[in-house]
């Protein structure tokens, strides 16, 4: 099964969108990343500026390491941005720091799709560890019981990613606006590279998406659950 053409077929299309999807974000943030806002407000003053517009002045913007390791953490309500974001005024920076900030606004806001991805982390984190195993050694072992337990552990990893691309989509959204609200971002050519890196990056989660959704058709096919069932 190791070597199965059925997992080629699925899958390659999948890897080869997360792939176009990863150069689209280094192409988009590599361009933006070099022209500067006009204001001149570096990431770390935008996220600091969206979020104490929002009433947020008690959710910390700290530097993280990392290449375009931004994210905000709603356990401990913390926003962190990679330092070519944080010290950054360019308007791929600008862009970035805005998104992670929606995602602190969505927080605030109690946005559902957010409530049920932190609720579905730790069951992901966990089929993220043992769903390969599992299914691999169910079908190598033929212990059906094994790896249909795999494979349910491998549902709540595509449920996971379902439900990110709304909240990643949502907090785009909010991104732009708030961006240009606060007058973070002038002109047709800011908003339109905020928009260009925005997009780019919801790209990969997509692709991300689908990636897992053709394994898990590959996972479904391989134990006959759909299609029959197939001999080894």
């Amino acid at each position: 099964m190791f070597f199965d053409p059925l997992y080629i077929i699925i899958i390659a299309p999948a890897l080869l969108l997360a792939l176009y999807a990863q150069i689209k974000v280094k192409s988009a943030y590599n361009k933006w990343s070099r022209i500067g806002t006009s204001r001149g407000i570096t990431g770390a003053q935008a996220a600091r500026m969206i979020l104490d517009r929002s009433g947020l002045s008690d959710v910390p913007v700290e530097v993280t390491q990392g290449w375009l390791s931004d994210h905000y953490d709603p356990k401990n309500r913390v926003l962190r941005l990679s330092p070519g974001v944080y010290q950054s005024p360019s308007i791929a920076a600008a862009g970035i720091a805005a998104h992670e900030a929606g995602h602190a606004l969505q927080h605030q806001a109690g946005y559902l799709a957010l409530k049920m991805r932190n609720a579905i982390v730790p069951t992901a984190q966990i089929g993220s560890w043992l769903a390969f195993p599992m299914i691999f050694i169910g079908i190598f072992l033929s212990l059906k019981g094994l790896a249909l337990a795999g494979f349910i552990l491998f549902m709540a990893i595509v449920l996971f990613q379902i439900i990110t691309l709304p909240v990643e989509l949502n907090a785009s959204s909010r991104a732009k606006k708030v961006i240009a609200d606060l007058g973070i971002i002038q002109g047709q050519e800011e908003a339109a590279g905020v928009s260009s890196v925005l997009s780019a990056a919801a790209m990969t989660y997509v692709a991300a998406t689908v990636t897992a959704l053709a394994q898990l058709l590959y996972f479904a096919l391989r134990l006959g659950l759909i299609g029959g069932r197939r001999r080894d």
